[in-house]
């Protein structure tokens, strides 16, 4: 396993750690990147082209490389899908064309570390799980219980395939996670889950609300609305 899990597993706590999860400068707003990535992700789940492509290009002006939104736009199809992430990638091949054209250059910024983890993506898919959620890998879920490959699938393609990549942090992909499942609707059961991640991540409530109201402006009120209900649960101890 990556030094950096180790480091995550053992030192969670009400700050955001090391480039494995994406350092805030402060637990106050997240920064003007995450804001760009929430409204990216959020955009592309949704199919909406038009502004997608305005969000892109302010993606670039903000500072995130062109791999880093690659990578989102790779990330989110686990959530929503294969044509909604490959038409996100079309339009931002359209948006680099563009500004080729106007004489922009790009930050490419840095590949995807190697991985040099010699267990089995299964267990190293596990133990990413865990250090997402603090906690250990325990009794399965009924859906994995009625289908246990797709816990298998979960475990080797999700959390190791996709979430050991480093081009993001584990905070940077847990909000494109929940980007996405508000921007969808009708999955408030694994939003809540992956609220419950980007808390024990160190992505503070205060950050979660203002998450909740970027989709607001973005997506609609009444997407925005469901999260702050799941998320007002979650605050309350609920279920």
């Amino acid at each position: 396993m990556r030094k950096l899990i180790i480091v995550m597993f053992f030192g969670l706590g009400l700050t955001v750690f090391s480039h494995a999860t994406g350092k805030q400068a402060d637990n106050k707003s997240l920064s003007l990147k995450q804001q760009k990535l929430v409204i990216i992700s959020a955009l592309t789940a949704r199919g909406d082209l038009i502004p997608l492509k305005k969000q892109l290009a302010a993606g670039l002006e903000a500072g995130l490389t062109v791999n880093e939104i690659k990578e989102a736009l790779v990330h989110l199809y686990a959530y929503c899908g294969f044509p909604r992430s490959i038409r996100g990638l079309q339009t931002f091949m359209v948006v680099l064309e563009e500004r080729k054209k106007q004489g922009i250059k790009e930050n490419l910024g840095k590949q995807a570390t190697p991985i040099k983890d010699k267990r089995n993506k299964f267990e190293r898919g596990k133990s990413i799980l865990e250090a997402l959620t603090g906690t250990k890998d325990g009794a399965k879920a009924g859906y994995a219980i009625f289908s246990p490959e797709i816990e298998v699938f979960l475990k080797e393609h999700l959390f190791a395939d996709i979430f050991e990549r480093d081009i993001l942090s584990f905070s940077d992909r847990e909000l494109i996670t929940v980007s996405v499942l508000s921007s969808i609707g009708g999955v408030e059961p694994m939003l809540n889950s992956h609220f419950g991640i980007c808390l024990n991540l160190g992505i503070t409530l205060e950050q979660l609300r203002q998450f909740i109201t970027i989709i607001e402006t973005e997506i609609g009120k009444n997407e925005a609305g469901k999260a702050n209900l799941v998320l007002t649960a979650i605050v309350n101890g609920e279920k």
